[in-house]
């Protein structure tokens, strides 16, 4: 039987690191003199870190050196990393662990393919990391996300076709990426804006043992 490689995003879909991101932001939106709001967050889902403080700048009318830019860069990404210092398996999305245990006991290689470029370290911290097989991540990639590097990497890595691969996506830009790969793209989320996935669930309690074993055998 050939493989089904299994190719999952890492924010939204495993974990909801989004929250920390945000306030990560948001903070340094306050330093710099302007408020930061949950609706222009959703700017920056599935977005690179530097493209997000591009618009985060755009938004508060701020101009920066590039040393400023870099600085606060790494400003940011230090106060985040203090937010997920504290994380644990309870941040783990429902069900994941049930779809990451169910693909795993088939054999079927299982990549993560994220823009994060903390996501081993968020693995360890909620102990999932031995389930994936490789890690493409926000290091490994110099496209981001519709741009499809991180999957075909990913597949790449898997030893699978790019087409008998399953991503699993909580963003637009993900989804097109996927699309763009010819692999088949499961949207995690509102389905009206994931209007382009192959399939939609709310979350991974909507999926089912038959539909894995379908994704497996690619009827």
């Amino acid at each position: 039987m050939n493989k089904t490689g299994f190719i999952f995003d890492l924010d939204g879909v495993i974990v909801d690191t989004a929250k920390y991101h945000y306030l990560a932001w948001k903070n340094l939106a306050q330093e710099l003199g302007f408020e930061f709001t949950h609706e222009q967050n959703e700017l920056f889902k599935g977005v690179s870190r530097k493209r997000c403080l591009e618009i985060l700048l755009d938004i508060g009318g701020v101009t920066a050196t590039q040393e400023q830019f870099d600085s606060w860069m790494i400003e940011k990404n230090e106060d985040y990393l203090k937010y997920i210092e504290k994380m644990d398996e309870t941040e783990i999305l429902p069900d994941v662990p049930k779809v990451l245990e169910y693909v795993k006991r088939h054999e079927m290689p299982i990549a993560l393919g994220s823009a994060s470029k903390n996501a081993r370290p968020i693995l360890e911290k909620v102990k999932l990391l031995s389930y994936f097989e490789t890690i493409v991540d926000g290091n490994n990639v110099t496209k981001a996300k519709p741009d499809p590097e991180v999957f075909l990497i990913a597949a790449e890595q898997l030893g699978v076709r790019a087409d008998q691969c399953v991503v699993f996506e909580d963003a637009q830009a993900g989804i097109a990426a996927a699309n763009s790969a010819d692999m088949i793209s499961i949207g995690i989320g509102d389905a009206q804006v994931l209007s382009e996935a192959d399939y939609n669930f709310k979350d991974f309690t909507e999926i089912d043992d038959g539909f894995l074993k379908k994704l497996i055998t690619q009827e």
